[in-house]
């Protein structure tokens, strides 16, 4: 499942990343849907440009990361998801912490590996 954060308009983040029940908001699907991460499930997800990600998305992010449990838009019943995740960003990240623009615990979260790649 590949995602492009950059491109998820605000409105949008929380109910395309984790989905939402019927009847939940305007215009929503009468069956409701399942999110990118709920769609991943056993599989892997790639969040590209994760450093254009508002922060507000970042922490609960971060929460599924950690918890490795996602809640649709307008649900109750918590749902376990089990999956990889991949990121990517040509933002320097480190810089974007220490202007509070990226959060340093998503940050600890997603970079256990990071491979630099040299501009082209």
């Amino acid at each position: 499942m590949t995602v492009n954060a950059a491109a998820l308009p605000e409105s949008l983040v929380e109910s395309e990343l984790f989905g939402y029940e019927a009847g939940s908001f305007t215009g929503a699907d009468r069956k409701g849907r399942a999110g990118k991460f709920e769609q991943a499930d056993k599989g892997t997800i790639f969040l590209d440009e994760i450093g254009d990600m508002p922060l507000e998305v970042q922490s609960k992010l971060l929460r599924v990361l950690q918890d490795r449990i996602i809640e649709r838009v307008g649900g109750e019943k918590p749902k376990r998801v089990d999956f990889r995740m991949v990121s990517a960003t040509n933002r320097d990240l480190e810089a974007f912490i220490e202007q509070d623009r990226f959060r340093l615990d998503l940050f600890y979260r997603i970079s256990p590996v990071v491979i630099h790649m040299p501009t082209l």
